[in-house]
């Protein structure tokens, strides 16, 4: 367990730098579990002090042909020169409704640059600055993975009646096996509602990729019994389940979790009500069914943003969510307590793989006239991947983020 610091100019506690550190700060990497680890260009190093006037000068000479865009979970470095900062789906969102820019930079992960890829125009292209900037949790669920499941579930019976919802934070492939199934796209914030018109379509749900957020969707605010949840492991025949569990379930839930949020515990929110007396817990329904069922508050990304913007001075919060984004609450809140839930460092680890460099790299190639690392989704993917997010944008507005 790393110990922590607290930085002076706001009182955050930083947790200091360790061998793990690194790696989650991209300082390392690990080729088994990302896209790429290579970027096919020469870098500016570093430690090169010209890199934000490098970045603001490319950024001025590009205009409106380029459209930045920042997720939360991003550098503040990188955050400085987005155009909009935001959750994947706003973002997709945002880069669809900017026409007028042929390039789109995204600053997030390559699921995320695929569902933009989506949502624009044919004439629009999509940058990701590091191809290695992938995620873990979309990774957890394959195509061909996910065809044999629904083969086991035909086997048993149960496929017909049985709707694939998928969360946002998955890859375009699970996207388009999903609107060929018939199913829809949810978001952390419209989950819910994603489940009641599956089940209005159908008798059983196979949630993908991410087990908390279903889980907790299903048990937290649709008062299923978690019995009523069983787990599909993708590595054990038949994903480790009896055809009559399959057939007594209503939840099926993929083997899958954000590393990030799977990471926070329940001794962390005892721990951390120990040490700050009166603290409002508050976390992301990606977080372990006990964490989400012992916070005072759970809900998603902007959620998360707009529940600390309206606390009122003098509270007290600890954050379960990815650490640059409590950070950056923390600094812009000096007048509340805020603190990062788990004492050890927890960043996304492929999401600061954009950090300054890579974007100077990509912010000067387009100037240059160069199109470097664009995502391409293939027609066919993309059709039925968008079948599967209109679906989505048809249910009842109760909000769209992640």
């Amino acid at each position: 367990m790393t110990t922590t610091a607290e930085t002076p100019e706001s009182g955050f506690a930083e947790p200091d730098p360790s061998a793990v550190a690194l790696l989650l700060l991209a300082r390392g990497s690990d080729p088994a579990t990302e896209r790429g680890v290579e970027c096919p260009g020469d870098l500016p190093a570093a430690s090169d002090p010209d890199l934000v006037e490098r970045a603001a000068v490319a950024r001025a000479k590009l205009g409106d042909q380029a459209l930045v865009l920042g997720h939360h979970y991003q550098r503040d470095e990188v955050i400085q020169f987005a155009d909009v900062t935001g959750d994947s789906f706003k973002l997709a969102q945002q880069a669809a409704a900017r026409a007028e820019s042929p390039y789109i930079v995204f600053c997030g992960v390559h699921f995320m640059a695929e569902s933009a890829d989506i949502l624009t125009a044919d004439h629009q292209q999509v940058i990701l600055p590091d191809l290695a900037a992938g995620c873990s949790m979309a990774d957890m669920a394959r195509y061909d993975q996910v065809e044999d499941a629904w083969d086991v579930l035909a086997d048993a019976g149960v496929a017909e009646g049985t709707v694939p919802v998928s969360y946002m934070n998955s890859s375009a492939d699970i996207k388009s096996f999903t609107g060929q199934h018939g199913g829809t796209i949810c978001t952390s914030s419209n989950a819910k509602r994603a489940l009641e018109w599956a089940y209005e379509h159908g008798d059983k749900v196979l949630f993908l990729p991410d087990q908390h957020l279903g889980r907790n969707t299903a048990v937290r605010e649709m008062g299923f019994d978690l019995d009523d949840c069983v787990l599909y492991n993708p590595h054990k025949a038949d994903g480790g389940l009896t055809t009559h569990q399959l057939r007594s379930a209503k939840m099926i839930l993929w083997r899958g979790h954000c590393s990030v949020h799977g990471r926070f515990s329940l001794d962390a929110v005892h721990d951390v009500r120990e040490r700050i007396p009166g603290v409002n817990v508050l976390v992301h329904p990606e977080c372990r069914q006990e964490v989400a069922g012992n916070a005072d508050y759970v809900g998603s990304t902007e959620y998360i943003i707009q529940t600390i913007d309206a606390a009122p001075a003098g509270s007290k919060w600890a954050v379960g969510t990815e650490l640059n984004l409590v950070r950056r609450l923390a600094n812009q809140h000096p007048d509340k307590t805020i603190v990062f839930l788990d004492r050890m460092v927890c960043f996304c680890s492929t999401m600061n793989r954009i950090d300054l460099p890579h974007l100077v790299w990509s912010l000067e190639s387009l100037a240059a006239g160069k199109v470097v690392n664009r995502i391409v989704v293939d027609e066919e993917t993309a059709h039925y991947a968008r079948l599967a997010l209109d679906r989505m944008l048809a249910l009842p507005a109760v909000g769209a983020k992640d």
